[in-house]
């Protein structure tokens, strides 16, 4: 039985070994050929290492423009997503309210639909509803409806498990209901809201086919790339990507070990004091004669 359980347990590792290789190949690729010095336009074929790309990541026309309108959506998005959703959360998991079925119904929705579908319903309502132009704020719309499912699903799973005795027990000793989400309440699901937050500035930043039908005249860091895609891919694009990778590989590094130590620190509780012996009354000598 010792020997079986070796060779499964061997087995399960092997599979995820290579599951992972061959979730991170690509990722590899991206990050050798940002290194690659290529002939000609499109950076397909190793020639040799070179660090030029990394020295001037912003020399192609166009590139450093369509970046930032990224980041500016990506963050305007995700701090609004992660309000509203945080907010929609704590209504779903603490509270029962007319309608709170039919809105966990919703919240999956855009989930489970395609994104062509997306894109297109999203374009179809701004034309109805008049839109004069679209451009940075239908993205902006756009990217903040469908990232509020993913960071609904993402506190809620954290919310769950929440130990609200903690809450009533801030309330006992004269917290306000503000002083208690702030002081207690927050700090302890702060690693669920970071977790989704960090996913919805990925999904953001990443976001191509939403985009591409709300965009109008505006260029993105994916549209840039799509567009470039049929003239020339310089390495530059992949040293832009190779940097989003790793400043996402550095935030979900700092958010597990935030959520460790707070994890760390909610298990150590401190001893509660013992009550002081009560004095033991004096017992009066019988007088002698």
């Amino acid at each position: 039985m010792t020997l079986r359980r070796r060779g499964l347990d061997w087995l399960l590792n092997a599979y995820a070994g290579l599951a992972l290789i061959y979730l991170l190949l690509p990722i590899g690729v991206i990050l050798a050929f940002s290194f690659n010095n290529p002939v000609g336009r499109f950076n397909f074929i190793w020639n040799e290492f070179s660090l030029d790309a990394w020295k001037h990541p912003f020399a192609v026309e166009g590139i450093g423009s369509a970046l930032e309108k990224s980041l500016q959506i990506a963050a305007l998005s995700t701090i609004f997503a992660t309000i509203l959703g945080t907010l929609t959360a704590l209504a779903l998991v603490r509270y029962e309210f007319k309608g709170r079925s039919p809105v966990n119904f919703f919240i999956f929705i855009p989930l489970a639909t395609p994104e062509v579908v997306l894109g297109a319903a999203l374009l179809s309502q701004f034309l109805n509803w008049g839109t004069p132009q679209l451009g940075f704020a239908t993205i902006l719309i756009a990217h903040i409806m469908f990232n509020l499912s993913f960071v609904v699903i993402t506190v809620r799973s954290r919310l769950i498990g929440f130990d609200r005795s903690l809450e009533e027990a801030a309330q006992d000793l004269g917290a306000t209901p503000w002083e208690t989400f702030r002081l207690v309440t927050l700090p302890l699901i702060m690693p669920g809201v970071v977790s989704a937050a960090l996913l919805a500035f990925a999904l953001s930043i990443d976001d191509f086919v939403i985009t591409n039908f709300n965009s109008g005249s505006t260029i993105t860091f994916p549209l840039f790339v799509w567009g470039a895609a049929r003239v020339a891919i310089p390495p530059q694009i992949y040293v832009i990507a190779s940097m989003i990778f790793l400043f996402t590989v550095a935030m979900m590094i700092l958010t597990v070990w935030q959520q460790r130590r707070a994890e760390r620190m909610a298990a150590v509780r401190p001893d509660e004091p013992t009550a002081p012996d009560e004095p033991t009354p004096a017992v009066a000598e019988p007088a002698t004669a």
